[in-house]
């Protein structure tokens, strides 16, 4: 039976921890936004599957979370690739059934002037940071409607919303997001999933660092 809601976010108030362990799926979770998700998701008792191209990093932090005692499993992945999509998905679901969280946060930016950007790292930001978001909700989502219970959280960025000069196509693809996530919730709300949209403003993380004090 599920839990009372309620009964859940008490319990968690006063353990730290909720009654019900989750399956969480978390894209760019080795570093940055991702790595401080995963590291929460993974505190509060929930089974946190991490997703990242970068293999060292990857494992580094499924280490450190798991001598921590949490619940985690590695699983690489490159978002470019979008036929891989489903080989990103099923090693969860053969070790700890569908996925009931999806946080969406990995993203790149290939910045550069309108006049001056390459129509391949215009696209390649969009398939990352849109497309593969799109598949991924598409293909979690069949599990959370059986159940008829979820949670799709993407991670946008204020930058999706005032724009910022040379970078387009990073703009477009976080303006995306939240126009996608707010169709998204309309149609699965009867369902009892959730879908929203995170805008970070500029936090410190190695996509920023080459970010220049004035921008």
């Amino acid at each position: 039976m599920e839990a009372n809601v309620e009964t859940v976010a008490q319990e968690t108030a006063k353990s730290g921890k909720p009654t019900v362990s989750r399956v969480a799926l978390v894209t760019g979770g080795a570093r940055g936004i991702g790595a401080a998700i995963s590291a929460r998701l993974a505190q509060a008792g929930h089974r946190v599957a991490i997703v990242d191209r970068d293999l060292s990093t990857l494992e580094s932090q499924c280490s450190a979370l798991a001598g921590r005692g949490g619940k985690v499993l590695s699983v690489p992945g490159d978002l470019a690739d979008l036929n891989a999509i489903d080989a990103i998905v099923k090693p969860v679901e053969d070790a700890w059934g569908p996925v009931e969280i999806l946080v969406n946060n990995a993203g790149i930016t290939r910045d550069g002037l309108l006049v001056r950007m390459t129509l391949e790292d215009f696209e390649l930001v969009l398939k990352i940071n849109l497309t593969a978001s799109f598949a991924l909700a598409r293909r979690c989502a069949r599990g959370m409607m059986k159940a008829r219970r979820g949670r799709i959280i993407n991670i946008s960025s204020v930058v999706g919303q005032m724009g910022s000069a040379g970078q387009a196509n990073y703009a477009a693809s976080k303006a995306g997001i939240i126009g996608f996530t707010k169709s998204v919730a309309k149609e699965v709300a009867s369902r009892g999933i959730t879908a929203n949209a995170i805008a970070p403003g500029f936090i410190e993380t190695a996509m920023t660092k080459k970010l220049a004090e004035s921008q």
